[in-house]
């Protein structure tokens, strides 16, 4: 019998445990597949290439006759169930065919269950073990890097090297020093696998990805066919995370979570109600309010317009969304220096906003890349941009400008409650006689003395309490079985659950004994296709005669 659990999760990459015939073992990693799966030697009819077509693999495919691991094709996927282990045989073949390997990846993601440990035979090396572990495999095997010993070659994460180089001094593990090719190269693999798995538990193995896929144009393009198949990655990721997001790579533009902010900026959020909107420039620190230039800034616009920060990558954070994540919680290079490729990707959003939530006027304060891409942004929706800089933004004379275009405009109070729980969740809600209290990010959404929402400090996001929930009529739910939690949801208690909920969400539990709040720590995807694991972190629980 065969059991597999995800304990931490970064997009497809996971973090688990997998139980097999009573041995224990913590994925990912490199292991000795022989002794784990001693069958597997003899097993015929489950090396049928990836390119072959239907009737080939109708005629010749075998999944292993229930035996683990439980082999899978592309035009074969579905024999896997929840906690076997998926072979994917010659997937080494498919490294160098980028599109080939994002669209087979993401058909059998999407057939085989999500609680099943991945293994690929004879594929990692130090420097594919990172691609393979952001893709979803959790098993490897050491035949990869015997092979490259057998054939003299030296194994970095960086590439696969003349077996010279070891008598360069660039490593210096016990291989090395042994003058040992064969035990420096499973050294190295098994290093750069312990390194991924820190970036996993660190929340960060994109910004390694980024990093370590510019060694190859294959890796780049296999990243950028993933990036596209946006619904494949994006129910995957979290909605928020605990560490800064570091946007340091082209690649990093196209990644879901910028996406996904833009797109709930566009089709979610709504904007405090105001005639005028001030596109500002973004600020190193964050939240942009506790820079000493949007002190500068809010005190000139004193209220009079809708605050818009035009920033890359994420494109356009009105300024109620500051706090949340990524607003909040990125970092890029700062070179004053916008490529057409970014000017366009975020022009792009501006356009897009500026057509689903049309202002009288559009001021922009802004110089630079900046002042390019509203300008670029104004001529696709005919707005007529009324430019305040001065030369830098926060010159005395910029400044004095923008007062003076903002004189005789009535002021009207940023709705950061509205703004926060429109994008959050999906909804509207009258804020009439709530107020937002606390300083930085320990704040709490009160109505008197009654609290219905706190923030997170870490990400921003609001979190409901009962009473809040009911100011939310519809959506984020989970609903579970006839049972009173007495700790955490796991997945097989879980009935249904709304589409959009992706880890980190806050959501609501309903069942027909209780009611619960707390925060989803798997996707919709996985918490109604998975049979172990923990689908909400449960804050409190109200049975329902309470």
């Amino acid at each position: 019998m065969s059991r597999y659990e995800a304990v931490k999760r970064d997009g497809l990459a996971r973090m688990g445990t997998f139980e097999h015939d009573g041995e224990i073992l913590s994925l990912p990693a490199t292991l000795d597949t022989d002794a784990l799966f001693p069958a597997l030697d003899g097993r015929a009819l489950s090396n049928v290439p990836l390119s072959s077509g239907k009737a080939f693999v109708r005629d010749f495919f075998s999944s292993g006759g229930g035996e683990q691991p439980v082999a899978v094709h592309p035009l074969a996927p579905e024999a896997p169930q929840s906690g076997d282990c998926t072979l994917v045989s010659n997937w080494h073949t498919v490294l160098n065919n980028p599109r080939n390997y994002a669209t087979w990846l993401a058909g059998l993601k999407e057939d085989v269950p999500p609680d099943t440990a991945w293994y690929a035979p004879a594929v990692a090396l130090p420097s594919t073990a990172c691609l393979l572990i952001y893709s979803g495999f959790d098993l490897f095997d050491y035949r990869a890097v015997d092979l490259a010993s057998a054939q003299k070659r030296f194994c970095l994460p960086e590439g696969e090297f003349s077996a010279s180089m070891m008598e360069t001094g660039v490593c210096g593990c016990e291989g090395c020093r042994a003058g040992d090719l064969a035990q420096h190269n499973r050294i190295a693999l098994d290093r750069e696998i312990a390194l991924v798995r820190h970036y996993i538990e660190a929340g960060r193995l994109r910004e390694l990805m980024e990093a370590r896929c510019r060694a190859s144009a294959a890796q780049v393009g296999i990243l950028r066919f993933l990036d596209q198949n946006y619904e494949f990655m994006e129910r995957s990721l979290p909605v928020a995370r605990a560490v800064p997001m570091h946007a340091n790579t082209v690649e990093s533009q196209n990644r879901a979570e910028i996406r996904r902010f833009a797109d709930r900026v566009i089709e979610r959020f709504i904007p405090s109600r105001t005639d005028v909107a001030v596109l500002l420039p973004c600020s190193a620190r964050k939240p942009y309010s506790f820079s000493r230039s949007h002190r500068l800034f809010m005190s000139t616009v004193n209220r009079r317009a809708h605050e818009l920060i035009v920033t890359s990558p994420l494109g356009l954070v009105p300024r109620e969304l500051e706090r949340v994540y990524p607003a909040g919680h990125y970092d890029v290079p700062v070179t004053g220096y916008w490529d057409r490729e970014e000017c366009a990707f975020i022009a792009d959003i501006l356009a897009r906003y500026f057509a689903a939530h049309p202002y009288n006027r559009v001021i922009a304060h802004l110089d630079g890349g900046a002042l390019t891409v509203a300008e670029m942004a104004a001529e696709t929706c005919g707005i007529d941009l009324e430019v305040t800089c001065r030369g830098h933004p926060t010159s005395p004379e910029s400044l004095a400008a923008l007062s003076a275009a903002l004189e005789g405009e009535r002021r009207v109070q940023t709705d950061t409650i509205r703004g926060t729980v429109s994008w959050q969740f999906a909804t509207d809600i009258n804020t009439k006689g709530l107020s937002l209290r606390g300083r930085s990010m320990q704040m709490a959404v009160l109505r008197g003395r009654q609290q219905l929402f706190s923030v997170d400090e870490g990400t921003g996001l609001f979190r409901p309490t009962f009473e809040g929930w009911r100011m939310i009529p519809e959506g984020y739910r989970v609903r579970i079985d006839a049972f009173v939690p007495q700790g955490d949801v796991l997945a097989p208690g879980v009935v249904d659950c709304d589409p959009r909920i992706r880890e980190g969400d806050e959501v609501f539990v309903e069942g027909p004994l209780a009611v619960a709040t707390g925060r989803a720590m798997m996707g919709a995807d996985e918490m109604l296709r998975s049979k172990r694991g923990v689908a909400v972190r449960v804050r409190k629980t109200k049975r329902m005669e309470e």
